[in-house]
């Protein structure tokens, strides 16, 4: 069970400029800039549910499989399918405009997504 837990976003790098390469608005780039995003993780074997609960009570919530096509949520609320892989000791999944790993490092949760060049890379500290 090692990425189960409760996590609080407390560093990014490249966050304004991986927004930007998504074509989120400035006044959405504003206000996530420096929110900080809950990640709630529960494991049980290769189950998994993944939930960010965002400042304002939005929250997203996945449930997936390792290996299993899942039907997943983008932070905007759009619906995809997707396989998530595990990689050595990382979660891997490619979203329709990007690819994101998680994988938990001295007990931090460190998410990093790629698109267009850039890497957008958030570390979480675990809270519980």
């Amino acid at each position: 069970m090692a990425f189960s837990g409760k996590y609080e976003a407390a560093s990014q790098e490249n966050y304004e400029e991986f927004m930007k390469v998504l074509k989120y608005s400035d006044d959405v780039i504003e206000k996530g800039r420096n929110a900080k995003v809950i990640t709630e993780v529960t494991q049980n074997g290769n189950n998994f549910t993944w939930a960010q609960i965002y400042p304002g009570g939005k929250t997203m919530k996945n449930a997936f499989v390792i290996g299993q096509e899942s039907e997943m949520e983008t932070m905007d609320g759009k619906k995809f399918k997707a396989t998530v892989k595990m990689e050595g000791n990382k979660i891997v999944c490619d979203f329709p405009n990007y690819h994101h790993t998680s994988e938990i490092e001295g007990g931090n949760l460190v998410e990093t997504s790629t698109c267009g060049g850039v890497i957008y890379k958030r570390i979480s500290k675990k809270i519980a």
